[in-house]
């Protein structure tokens, strides 16, 4: 899976993990293709990790920007963590879920970016914007520091 323009959402930070969770995707398929059931595993725990952990940070950036879909969008993070969930509780009792995982993985980012993700944009965009030019007149260093300090 290789990263596209189209999959861009011009915010750096949110673009930085999408690509991430490509590359983890792609380390799932080649642990899939070298059968390597231990490296699988290991991605997998990763992978869902990761993507929590990008879930979380995105759900806080529409909640502070005043996204008013904010609610919704959550959701649909919920139902596929649920989803990646049961996927990783069948790997662990044996079954080989790896193709499925990946499938889903797959089709799923690619259209939760181009649709979700797109819907969000915007509003994340201007408020970053604001916060820029808020923190710019303070001299400090961007919007960054808000979360990260």
């Amino acid at each position: 899976m290789k990263w596209t323009d189209d999959l861009s959402t011009g915010i750096s930070v949110i673009d930085k993990q999408h690509m991430r969770i490509i590359d983890y995707i792609n380390e799932l398929e080649d642990s899939q293709k070298n059968h390597d059931r231990e490296k699988v595993s290991k991605i997998l725990g990763d992978l869902i990790d990761y993507t929590l952990s990008h879930f979380a940070f995105e759900e806080s950036l529409q909640e502070e920007a005043g996204y008013q879909y904010s609610k919704p969008h959550k959701k649909v993070h919920e139902l596929f963590a649920r989803r990646v969930s049961e996927y990783s509780e069948r790997f662990k009792l044996g079954d080989d879920v790896s193709e499925e995982v990946h499938g889903l993985l797959r089709s799923w980012l690619i259209n939760h970016i181009k649709q979700d993700d797109m819907d969000y944009v915007g509003v994340v965009r201007n408020y970053m914007s604001a916060i820029n030019k808020n923190t710019e007149s303070r001299n400090e260093h961007g919007w960054l520091r808000r979360f990260f300090g």
